[in-house]
């Protein structure tokens, strides 16, 4: 599962650059209601502008306050999303991701190697997932679950996640440090809904004062206070 999802996105989003939308193939660009699109350079959403589609294959996307986009996907290059901004979907492949304060993405949020950060009142309504980096989720919700690898986990800040989490077993040479367990972390005042699932040895802490689902593959390390030892 984890060699065809990382295939798939790549795929997925170099194909996205043939979107519509002002643009080209070298040098900045800065989205119009049209969207925007460029190969070699990054992608500026101005404040409260609401535009269409927005890609690019090395560089990076910001989508500032405010803003609202259709779908933003890139390949090389970290997509940002400013306080209450909203997207459908976001896709990279190397790349971080992060939704600032109330930012929603109606759908999913993938990348492959690249940490994943919701910061206070940010939603994604699907799954949020990757193969390499850190999740980290602050008083966040994410409605279809959170998936991994590699890659470590928090949810702290009281966040809410329907869907429960699942870290795979790496079968993809995505995946460059196989043998390092991942930290999932269960914060204080949060609850993960549905099932916990590990097909791969984690180190799985979760606070006296979380809510958890069923939990498959690992043992339940429980603490007191603010974070885990260690």
């Amino acid at each position: 599962m984890g060699q065809s999802f990382s295939v798939g996105v790549l795929l997925l989003a170099t194909a996205a650059i043939a979107g519509c939308g002002p643009g080209g193939v070298n040098g900045d660009v800065t989205a119009t209601q049209d969207g925007g699109n460029t190969v070699n350079g990054s992608i500026l959403v101005p404040a409260g502008l609401h535009s269409g589609t927005v890609d690019t294959v090395n560089g990076s996307i910001h989508i500032e306050d405010n803003a609202v986009v259709r779908t933003a996907a890139t390949v090389n290059g970290g997509i940002n999303m400013g306080a209450h901004s909203s997207a459908t979907s976001l896709t990279t492949v190397n790349g971080e991701v992060a939704l600032g304060e109330s930012a929603r993405v109606e759908k999913g949020v993938t990348t492959v190697n690249g940490s994943l950060v919701l910061k206070n009142g940010a939603e994604v309504g699907g799954r949020l997932r990757n193969v390499n980096g850190h999740i980290v989720l602050t008083g966040a919700r994410v409605g279809g679950g959170l998936q991994t690898v590699g890659g470590d986990i928090d949810v702290t800040g009281g966040s809410h996640v329907e869907g429960g989490i699942l870290v795979e077993k790496s079968t993809s040479w995505f995946n460059f440090n196989p043998s390092t367990k991942p930290r999932i972390v269960i914060g204080p005042g949060s609850v993960v809904q549905g099932d916990l699932r590990f097909e791969r040895e984690v180190n799985l802490y979760v606070s006296d004062q979380a809510t958890i689902g069923p939990v498959t593959g690992a043992t339940v390390v429980r603490f007191s206070g603010d974070k885990p030892p260690g």
